[in-house]
C-alpha cells in the first residue's frame, strides 16, 4: 500500500499506543492506517500480475509479477526490520516500494548494485531511456504517432524487464541474514571500484621509465 500523505501533526494516536515508534537512525516506523493516511488517498499495490496486466499499466509503482509470501511472513520481516533497520535510505537503490516489496516477497538483487527493486524507480530511468533508445527508430516510425507508439512500447519493455519477478538477478533473502547480505554487496561494490582504478594506476607506472629515457 502507498498513500497521499498530507503534512501531519505531532499529535500522539488515540487508537493505537505504539504508533509512532522507530529507532534513532531508522527510517523504518511503526504506524496504523489512520495516521499513515492522515487524510490522504489509499492505493493498493498488486502481486502476482499476468505479464500482460503489468504491460497495461503505464505507471510504474502500482504492481508486479512476483507473488507475495504468507501474511505472517510478510509480518515478520516487517517487524524484524523495525527493530533492526532497512539500511540508508536512497531514492534509486533503497526507498520505501523496495522496503514493501522485500516485507512481501523476500527477493533482493544479488550481484549488481544500481537500481533497486522499485517499480517507480526504475519508471523514472526508463521514460527518457525509452526516449533516447527509440531516437534510431525515427525513419521507421510513420510520423508522431508512430514515434510515440515505439516509445511507449520501449519504456513498457523496459518496465517489464527490471520488474523484480522477472530479472534474474535476484534471490530470496532470510531477514536475520538481510545485514551480511548488504555488507557482501557493499563490500563487492568496493572492491570492482578498486579493481578498475588499479589498471590506470598501473599504466601510469609502466609509463614512467620511458618518459625518463626520452629525457636522457
Amino acid at each position: 500500500m502507498s498513500s497521499l500523505i498530507s503534512q501531519g501533526s505531532d499529535e500522539e494516536c488515540p487508537t493505537f499506543p505504539d504508533c509512532g515508534f522507530q529507532l534513532p537512525d531508522s527510517g523504518v516506523i511503526l504506524t496504523c492506517l489512520d495516521c499513515f493516511l492522515r487524510g490522504g488517498s489509499l492505493h493498493g499495490f498488486e502481486y502476482g500480475v499476468p505479464p500482460a496486466a503489468f504491460l497495461a499499466k503505464l505507471r510504474g509503482g502500482t504492481c508486479t509479477t512476483a507473488h507475495s509470501d504468507s501474511p505472517d511472513t510478510v509480518v515478520h520481516r516487517a517487524m524484524y526490520l523495525l527493530q533492526n533497520g532497512f539500511g540508508s535510505y536512497d531514492v534509486f537503490e533503497n526507498n520505501c516500494e523496495d522496503f514493501a516489496l522485500y516485507c512481501k516477497t523476500g527477493l533482493l538483487p544479488v550481484d549488481e548494485p544500481g537500481i533497486g527493486r522499485s517499480g517507480q524507480a526504475s519508471s523514472a530511468i526508463g521514460v527518457p531511456l525509452a526516449v533516447l533508445l527509440s531516437t534510431p527508430f525515427k525513419l521507421l516510425a510513420a510520423g508522431p504517432l508512430g514515434m510515440a507508439a515505439v516509445t511507449a512500447g520501449m519504456y513498457c519493455a523496459g518496465r517489464y524487464i527490471a520488474d523484480i519477478g522477472v530479472r534474474k538477478d535476484v534471490a530470496k533473502v532470510q531477514v536475520e541474514n538481510l545485514s551480511a547480505h548488504l555488507g557482501w554487496r557493499r563490500a563487492k561494490a568496493d572492491e570492482e571500484l578498486a579493481v578498475r582504478k588499479l589498471p590506470r594506476d598501473n599504466v601510469k607506472k609502466s609509463l614512467l621509465p620511458l618518459k625518463r629515457k626520452r629525457e636522457r
